[in-house]
């Protein structure tokens, strides 16, 4: 189901259906093989390391080191890794019973980590009003919108009072038009439609979620978006991910929205990719010691 893009970023090959709650399930614990614990994922960037640290961190790092830091589908810890070292305590929430047995055995020896198997869209685990940061990348673009605004509901709730959430999600359903004439287009010719910049893949995202529908049901939750940065895949001009970040009205991070649309998403992740050769941690013999 999934493939290797020429610009090193995997996808998946065909226009699926946007998956169910339990289809994602069965999917990440039986259908999907971790080759590389998820790593393979940041290939483009060249590798977790450069993506971390040129791509996530310039963007949460107004709110890291955390006291309390919730991480929402961990999958395998590409990014878990990293946040352990930047909180007091990490509460790491995954559907997948294969993702959270995997992240249990690698950071066997975090004294700070709780891991719990969730039903999909369920944060019952989490206390009230004890979360300083919630983190979720290259996740959530997979869930449904229904399962976006049950997380936004809970979330509401879960963050102290300055608590942020910075969400990785869908922003296919701005073309829907689009992709609803595409998929008419008979399969040995959408192809051609790459090589002129146009998107004919959905990538397991669900059209009937956009960074307007966050903003929603982030309002209806109780909670105010701050930010907002939209972006493409692949050289595609079709924005189909956003970033949004939300707090709640009384936090000291309110602000009116700020909203990009980023066109040069992909530009940046091949210029980090130039530069891993020269500065990323394991291009120095001592990374393999």
């Amino acid at each position: 189901m999934w493939a290797l893009a020429g610009t090193g970023t995997y996808y998946l090959e065909i226009n699926c259906a946007m998956p169910s709650v339990d289809e994602n399930k069965q999917w990440w614990n039986d259908g999907y093989v971790w080759k590389q614990g998820g790593d393979e994922w940041s290939r483009a960037w060249g590798g977790v390391d450069m993506q971390w640290h040129a791509a996530v961190l310039p963007r949460i790092h107004s709110f890291v080191p955390a006291g309390r830091i919730l991480e929402i589908a961990p999958g395998f810890g590409r990014w878990t890794q990293y946040l352990t070292g930047l909180c007091d305590h990490l509460i790491a929430v995954d559907l997948s019973e294969n993702a959270i047995e995997h992240c249990r055995q690698r950071f066997a020896g975090a004294t700070n980590i709780d891991f719990f198997v969730n039903d999909g869209s369920s944060l019952e685990m989490v206390p009230d009003a004890s979360i300083d940061f919630v983190f979720s990348f290259d996740s959530l673009v997979h869930a449904s919108a229904d399962v976006l605004r049950a997380y936004l509901l809970q979330i509401a709730r879960k963050l102290t009072r300055d608590g942020v959430a910075f969400l990785h999600h869908s922003n296919l359903g701005e073309y829907t038009r689009y992709f609803s004439a595409v998929e008419k287009i008979p399969p040995r010719g959408q192809p051609l439609l790459k090589k002129v910049g146009l998107e004919y893949r959905t990538h397991w995202r669900d059209p009937g979620m956009t960074a307007g529908r966050l903003r929603e049901f982030a309002q209806e939750a109780g909670l105010i978006c701050i930010s907002q940065e939209l972006f493409g895949w692949g050289g595609s001009r079709r924005l189909i991910d956003a970033i949004s970040m939300v707090t709640l009205p009384e936090s000291k991070w309110t602000r009116p929205l700020r909203l990009l649309r980023n066109e040069d998403f992909v530009r940046d992740i091949s210029v980090i990719a130039r530069l891993a050769p020269l500065y990323s941690a394991d291009s120095f013999p001592a990374s393999a010691e």
